[in-house]
């Protein structure tokens, strides 16, 4: 044999990292007779390892050889191989947020990142952020299109303000305008990595399966690509916000809103303002006018959990395909029913993946999907305070969290709301919303009802607007992701197999 090992792992070229010559004196090891018999060659394969829940590390085996070169040979070989991943990066541009979550961001790319793109002979231009939407402002000035993908260390809230500027150049790009909420946007093909490292980090959860630094960076090395929907967000044909996961009023929107409050209080913030919120129960009256989602093949009370290589997702692709082939992008939304139900809500959520995270591991629809063209619309309409309680702990259980007679959910790839209070008669669907009604109200006999509205949670974000216009744009950016793998079983999660059969 040419060759001996440290280990029978079966590895898929797919899933190397880098390979490596190796000094002997590096890499001392127990090799009997084969130290006696002449000087040793080696090279060394660092590949993904997988373990439980997700994670992924990289771990590396050394292969020992006397004939010098074929040594070599099986180092450029393995070289040419990962050469033709045509999906790796070669050069990223990386966004660090130093001042969200526990400000670790920097230390968490030096520490753990960096060293990792480095090995991978991945080359980065760097930027720290200084302010708010540096990072937004930044991409519209950079030549982004000699990179091979745009990376942010951050939170949710980082994420978002890499997204809008990648979106937004896009689109400036190709001359779409923005405010116009039926403009056809120009698909975003230049990946986003997200390491996550902020006091949120939902959409890393609920794409990955995991928030952890080494397993989203491992994810951008090999390649991955997880496409993504996006909505977008108007008001008066005004351009708000985009949003990949929460879009909530009422009960998550207050929660926000007064967290924004308490910064100072860290993550605990969120703990605080939402006992709060839940004692205050208020509740929103308004209109919401919805355009089912007729094309989609799953519903939001099936168990087909959105999975790597979902089978919705991918057929969700070739019928955008198509569309774009037989309509050249021409929207025509406006041949399509609209539904209206009118009422007083404790929460509207529209949300366009899970949202699971460590605390729901299912998130707030089980069956949502990353990339089938719609996104689920959730009404959580008036009742008791204990209703709403069993309501908000089906999140945490498996217990399916529809099941109540004051809990709806659609699947719908856009829809208005308009509250009762709102002045906006521009924000009518098919002349729905102009009558003008809504009122604040507490779930209280004793009550004096006040005139307020909630505020709109856009992915960790306020929107203060109580009129707005929601619409999906199936796939229309990509992640460094694979979405959520099934678990495995054991801690190794390759075959064993002979090296033999690995060379």
């Amino acid at each position: 044999k040419s060759c001996v090992h440290t280990g029978n792992s079966f590895v898929p070229v797919s899933e190397i990292i880098a390979v490596e010559e190796t000094e002997f004196n590096k890499k001392q090891r127990n090799i009997g007779r084969w130290q006696k018999m002449a000087k040793l060659h080696a090279f060394t394969v660092y590949y993904v390892k997988k373990a439980r829940n997700h994670r992924w590390r990289c771990s590396d085996v050394t292969f020992w050889c006397v004939d010098e070169h074929l040594c070599n040979q099986w180092i450029q070989a393995l070289k040419e191989s990962l050469e033709m991943q045509k999906s790796r990066p070669k050069q990223l541009l990386v966004y660090i947020n130093p001042y969200g979550g526990k400000r670790q961001g920097k230390r968490i790319y030096e520490q753990k990142v960096a060293p990792l793109f480095s090995l991978a002979s991945i080359s980065t231009d760097v930027v720290i952020t200084e302010h708010a939407n540096h990072a937004k402002d930044n991409l519209f000035e950079v030549n982004i299109y000699k990179y091979d993908g745009v990376v942010c260390v951050g939170g949710d809230g980082m994420f978002s303000e890499v997204m809008h500027g990648l979106i937004g150049r896009m689109q400036k790009d190709s001359g779409i305008d923005q405010n116009n909420p039926k403009a056809s946007l120009v698909q975003c093909n230049i990946r986003i990595g997200i390491i996550p490292a902020g006091s949120t980090d939902c959409i890393c959860y609920s794409t990955v399966g995991i928030s952890d630094p080494v397993t989203s960076a491992l994810h951008i090395i090999v390649g991955d690509c997880q496409p993504l929907d996006v909505s977008s967000v108007h008001h008066n044909n005004t351009f708000l916000k985009y949003s990949v996961s929460l879009l909530g009023y009422g009960f998550y929107g207050d929660i926000l809103k007064d967290s924004e409050k308490k910064r100072w209080m860290g993550p605990m913030r969120y703990d605080y303002s939402g006992f709060k919120t839940f004692l205050s129960h208020h509740c929103y009256e308004g209109t919401i006018a919805y355009q089912p989602a007729k094309d989609s093949l799953g519903s939001p009370r099936d168990k087909d959990s959105c999975r790597t290589g979902c089978y919705i997702c991918k057929q969700s692709e070739k019928q955008l395909e198509e569309q774009q082939k037989e309509c050249g992008l021409k929207h025509e939304e406006g041949e399509e029913e609209w539904k209206v139900i009118k009422g007083k809500f404790l929460a509207i959520n529209a949300v366009n993946m899970s949202c699971a995270c460590p605390r729901s591991p299912k998130g707030l629809s089980p069956a949502a999907h990353l990339a089938d063209g719609s996104a689920d619309l959730i009404l959580v309409r008036k009742c008791s305070r204990f209703d709403f309680l069993r309501y908000l702990v089906r999140h945490t259980n498996q217990d399916d969290q529809f099941d109540f007679p004051f809990v709806d959910v659609y699947r719908v790839k856009s829809f208005q709301f308009t509250s009762k209070l709102s002045e906006d008669n521009e924000s009518n669907v098919m002349d729905i919303g102009k009558k003008r009604f809504g009122q604040f109200c507490r779930d209280h006999p004793a009550c004096c009802c006040n005139i307020v509205n909630s505020t709109w949670n856009c992915d960790g974000e306020t929107l203060d607007s109580s009129a707005i216009e929601v619409r999906v744009h199936c796939q229309l950016m990509k992640l460094f992701a694979r979405g959520i793998e099934e678990d495995c079983k054991d801690e190794g999660a390759y075959s064993q197999r002979s090296v033999e059969q690995l060379l």
